[in-house]
C-alpha cells in the first residue's frame, strides 16, 4: 500500500506545526525547505489542510501557517482524509456483487488499518521526537 508523496509532505508538515509554538506562524517557505520541497507544490498541500480545518493561514509580514484546531485532537487519519480523500484503497472491478470475499477481506483490513490511524496521534509523535533529538 502506498500514501502520496503529498501525504508524506502534508504529515511532516503537520509535525512541524505541533512541534512549533501557536503563537508564531510559520511561513510556507520554512516549511518548504525544512523538507526539500518547492514552496509552490506545498502551498497546494497547505491549501487542504487549511480546507479541513487543521490549520490556518496567517498573513502579513510575520504570517504563514499554524494549527487551527487542538494538537492533542489531530490524528494521522485526520491529515490523510485531506490529503488523499475518504475512498477505499480498494475496489473489486467484477461484477459479482457485493459477496465478494476478497473485497470483503480488503475492506477488513482497511478498517483496521484506519483504527489505527485514528488513534496515532501527530501529538504523540511530537513528544517522542522530542526524546530522541533530546
Amino acid at each position: 500500500m502506498k500514501f502520496s508523496k503529498a501525504t508524506n509532505y502534508a504529515l511532516h508538515t503537520m509535525l512541524m506545526l505541533v512541534e512549533a509554538s501557536n503563537l508564531k506562524p510559520i511561513g510556507v517557505k520554512q516549511l518548504a525547505e525544512s523538507q526539500n520541497v518547492s514552496p509552490t507544490y506545498l502551498s497546494k498541500i497547505l491549501t487542504r489542510l487549511v480546507k479541513a480545518g487543521m490549520i490556518e493561514s496567517v498573513s502579513g509580514a510575520n504570517g504563514g501557517y499554524r494549527l487551527s484546531r487542538k494538537k492533542d485532537d489531530i490524528t494521522f487519519l485526520d491529515i490523510i482524509h485531506a490529503i488523499e480523500g475518504t475512498t477505499s484503497l480498494f475496489e473489486c472491478d467484477f461484477v459479482h456483487g457485493e459477496e465478494c470475499l476478497i473485497q470483503a477481506a480488503m475492506k477488513e483490513a482497511e478498517e483496521k488499518m484506519e483504527q489505527h490511524l485514528k488513534q496515532t496521534k501527530l501529538a504523540d509523535i511530537a513528544k517522542k521526537q522530542t526524546k530522541i533529538e533530546s
